[in-house]
């Protein structure tokens, strides 16, 4: 295992554009090196943040570390992103069954049998499913794929918690902002460098850019813009389309890279579809 780890090490040094950060982060899982691994998938995800096996690593490593709220959050981008992808299903069946969410627990899994079905470790979850009885939990860091860790019904009932746009997300109380077409507040605030609350004007600022981008976009022929990014001396931005009605700003330091604000953004944007979907 270690001289696994150090050959993929060293290709991945040679070619950090390469994929094979998925191989690298999966021996670290599996050997429990959960930091190192965190660092590998998060910068992969940086170079391929529409990759659905990237934020599938991601899940199971944020799994192993306990912090479900967030394997939740990736799954979920991960079958956004591929539809048929059986790893994130099973991962994301796993988490609904334990808050008590049979029918959706039961739903990801025909779904991912659809997929595979000659997948038994699908068949005989459904099964004990059925039967009231939990699936059985494979240890960890076991085999590659997701795993379906025993979680808590309060921890992952906040990864479910919707009552608050943002809730569970890191820097959720500072830097996001959700506006409808309007420049109505929805959610998130922001300050200026002094500590001001500048939310209001900022939103007012933003009412009409929606509609500019849309127009710019169309002009150039490149379809409908999905988000934006940009650098400032003191900080970042992105800009996203949650709903054609509304408008997401995040702002981070200027240390943040944009891959990772991008990753953020993501994040925030599927959070605050769902909270919209459920108003």
């Amino acid at each position: 295992m270690a001289d696994e780890i150090r050959a993929l090490s060293a290709q991945l040094a040679q070619d950090p554009q390469s994929l094979v950060f998925l191989r690298l982060g999966e021996a670290l899982r599996r050997k429990g090196q959960l930091d190192a691994a965190l660092r590998v998938a998060v910068n992969g995800l940086e170079r391929h943040p529409h990759l659905a096996d990237a934020h599938d690593l991601y899940a199971r490593i944020l799994t192993d570390k306990h912090d479900y709220a967030r394997a939740f959050d990736e799954w979920d981008m991960a079958v956004r992103i591929a539809p048929h992808h059986t790893g994130a299903l099973k991962g994301l069946a796993f988490l609904y069954f334990k808050v008590g969410d049979v029918a959706q627990a039961e739903a990801h899994l025909e779904q991912a049998r659809k997929v595979e079905p000659d997948d038994p470790s699908i068949d005989q979850a459904i099964v004990m499913m059925r039967k009231g009885a939990a699936p059985p939990a494979p240890e960890p860091s076991a085999a590659p794929s997701p795993p379906a860790a025993a979680v808590s019904p309060a921890a992952a009932s906040s990864a479910l918690d919707e009552a608050r746009v943002f809730a569970g997300l890191e820097g959720a109380n500072e830097g996001l902002l959700l506006i409808d077409g309007a420049g109505r507040v929805l959610g998130g605030s922001l300050k200026d460098k002094a500590g001001t609350d500048v939310t209001d004007a900022v939103a007012a600022y933003l009412a009409g850019v929606s509609q500019e981008a849309a127009r710019t976009a169309k002009l150039l022929g490149l379809g409908a813009w999905m988000g934006l990014s940009a650098e400032g001396q003191n900080g970042n931005v992105h800009l996203a389309h949650p709903t054609p009605e509304a408008l997401l700003l995040v702002v981070r330091e200027r240390g943040m890279p944009l891959g990772r604000l991008a990753i953020l953004a993501q994040r925030a944007t599927l959070m605050a579809r769902r909270w919209l979907e459920k108003q």
